[in-house]
């Protein structure tokens, strides 16, 4: 897995699906080019003071390292929006969030913009 990190990367995967959860919400894309997944994290100013927002990335960031690989599409872009919930809830059910939401995803139509991208 590689991480996103251009301000363009994040806003195609913007305009992608998305699921909402209580500590975060993930955005995809589906990529039409052979690389590999990539996954970004951003969290906002309204989510508090930069360590708790560095806190918040980081638990998305153990999130995504003990999620089985196999859950998330394969030329697939990801980005998970932390929301402040994320300081306090349980680290299990966050996982069993991320999972869901995966899942989700996963039954989501293609948006007929994502084809052309």
């Amino acid at each position: 897995m590689d991480r996103l990190r251009q301000r363009a990367d994040f806003l195609a995967v913007a305009n992608g699906a998305r699921v909402t959860s209580a500590a975060f919400v993930v955005q995809s894309r589906r990529r039409e080019d052979d690389g590999p997944i990539r996954i970004g994290f951003t969290v906002t100013r309204k989510n508090g003071t930069a360590t708790e927002r560095n806190r918040i990335r980081r638990r998305l960031r153990e999130l995504v390292k003990r999620l089985d690989v196999i859950t998330m599409r394969p030329h697939s872009d990801y980005v998970l929006v932390g929301r402040r919930a994320a300081l306090n809830r349980d680290f299990t059910i966050m996982l069993d969030d991320l999972r869901l939401a995966l899942r989700r995803l996963d039954r989501q139509p293609r948006k007929p913009h994502d084809a052309t991208a």
